[in-house]
């Protein structure tokens, strides 16, 4: 259900992959990979996304179980959720970096054993601590693993039709991952153990780790290898502040921890952006932000994450908890927004060419709003096929009208040198606006659930639902916030919408 990460290129083939930030480098010399041997390396790294992408929902569903073996707070429930996508979102520009300097096959193994480690270590939490701590760092090694995946992606399939169907492959698991988390999570709660839901990971791991080794060629860029560790620090703590602020806004907006962390967050986030002025190798070039087409789509980008990160969550515990329904059929029961999405993609590729990208951005939110408006008509007990069903059905054609011409629009106007970073800001955008999204969304859940409980104590579940309604009546208002957005940043003719030529873009399926 929440696609996390997930964008569409232009071809509707779906991608959460972050291009590697230093793909401007040259690279340095490799002999490509016999053809047949090529494919295997395609596996090995279409997995590794799968496994990225499936570990963004498959907890999801799990969460509900996990709260009530852990005695996890509302809270702590949602940084499970959050530590992954921030620690993902944050370092992804570095992981970018760092897998083009220092190697990216060696960046792609490490990722994977961090990210194994990782996983075990969740999978036997017998705290919330460890729990959100362990999915922290998920997050941390999914952002060294999964650039240098699409780094190993690009110069092992460096042109011609085996590039485009390797993209292909490669989108196409991206896309799919979310369900596939939603449906295995599901399975994994409901007839083993919440436990397995990361778990799972481990053997992926190792099987890959096996393949990477003997399969992957080491590939890095050349030229300068100077890190932005002064720009790395600051845009952590500073979204780590910003995040952990309106967590605390639960609490009350006029206490002093939330407004010290808030005010903490913009100073670290405004010293960020002066750090990326002045020093010789950014972490992210503010030109890359400073187009007004770009600066739109990463807006829309960070509001889409705050959506399919954070308000589809509430779908889930609403359909468990509010709706009586096991973690399987829960997980079965959210899959129509990403079929929809899927079923839709193809549709909307073929509208870009005649009406541009701006039409559907600003349709795509609307529908989207509309479809959160009819969410939050939810009831105790209510009626799965009456009341989420065809929300979900017309959330997801909307989405598709936001996530197919989003990855390229933020590719607009962009030099070659950077569109690397560019394409990287943007799902990491994602990941971020999830984070925040959902801390926000969380916020309003509490105040709400906190209300309708001193108002009739006896009624526990209405009070949940109260909360599900309010998070979802916030979603609507952020969507039509994206339409505005869109209506306001993307203009242009519709043929300067998008990069003209696959020099500007590379990487992405032509």
């Amino acid at each position: 259900m929440p696609l996390s990460g997930t964008a569409l290129t232009t071809n509707s083939v779906p991608t959460s992959a972050p291009r590697p930030a230093a793909a401007q480098q040259p690279v340095s010399a490799q002999q490509p990979a016999p053809s047949g041997r090529r494919w295997w390396v395609l596996l090995v790294l279409a997995a590794t996304q799968l496994i990225v992408v499936l570990d963004g929902t498959i907890v999801n569903i799990a969460l509900p179980a996990a709260q009530g073996a852990l005695g996890l707070s509302d809270t702590q429930r949602q940084w499970v959720v959050t530590a992954y996508a921030l620690a993902f979102g944050a370092l992804l520009l570095l992981g970018g970096r760092v897998a083009d300097y220092w190697g990216r096959k060696r960046s792609f193994i490490v990722g994977m054993v961090g990210f194994g480690v990782a996983s075990a270590i969740g999978g036997v939490a017998q705290s919330g601590a460890e729990l959100i701590v362990a999915r922290g760092l998920q997050g941390v090694f999914a952002a060294l693993m999964a650039p240098a995946a699409l780094a190993l992606l690009t110069v092992t399939f460096p042109h011609g039709r085996e590039r485009n169907t390797a993209f292909a492959v490669f989108g196409t698991v991206s896309g799919a991952g979310a369900a596939v988390g939603l449906v295995l999570g599901g399975l994994l709660t409901e007839y083993a153990d919440w436990r397995w839901c990361l778990l799972v990971n481990v053997p992926f791991v190792i099987v890959g780790i096996a393949a990477a080794m003997w399969l992957l060629s080491e590939s890095r860029a050349e030229g300068s290898n100077r890190y932005d560790w002064w720009g790395v620090g600051t845009v952590v703590l500073g979204l780590g502040s910003l995040v952990y602020g309106f967590t605390l806004a639960e609490h009350g907006w006029g206490s002093l921890d939330t407004i010290g962390f808030l005010i903490a967050g913009v100073v670290l986030l405004t010293a960020f952006v002066q750090i990326q002025r002045r020093v010789a190798n950014p972490l992210l070039p503010l030109r890359v932000i400073a187009h007004r087409v770009r600066g739109g789509a990463f807006l829309l980008q960070a509001i889409t994450g705050s959506i399919v990160i954070g308000a589809t969550l509430y779908l889930t515990f609403h359909l468990q908890i509010g709706l009586g329904f096991g973690a399987f059929e829960a997980g079965l029961a959210s899959l129509p927004m990403s079929l929809s999405i899927m079923a839709a993609a193809p549709f909307v590729t073929r509208l870009i060419p005649r009406v541009g990208p701006r039409p559907l951005l600003i349709a795509g939110p609307l529908i989207g709003a509309a479809a959160m408006l009819y969410l939050s008509r939810i009831t105790v007990g209510g009626n799965y096929f009456g009341q989420v069903l065809p929300a979900l059905i017309v959330l997801g054609l909307g989405l598709a009208l936001v996530f197919v011409p989003l990855q390229n629009l933020a590719l607009t106007g962009v030099d070659a040198r950077d569109a690397g970073a560019a394409s990287a800001t943007v799902n990491a955008m994602m990941q971020i606006g999830g984070s925040i999204g959902l801390s926000v969304f969380t916020t309003l859940y509490a105040s709400t659930v906190g209300a309708a409980k001193v108002a009739d104590p006896a009624s526990e579940l209405a009070a949940f639902t109260s909360g599900y309604s309010v998070v979802f009546i916030a979603a609507a208002v952020a969507l039509v916030l994206a339409a505005v957005i869109a209506a306001l940043f993307v203009r242009g003719r519709k043929e300067d919408l998008l990069p003209s030529s696959p020099e500007a873009a590379p990487g992405l399926v032509s």
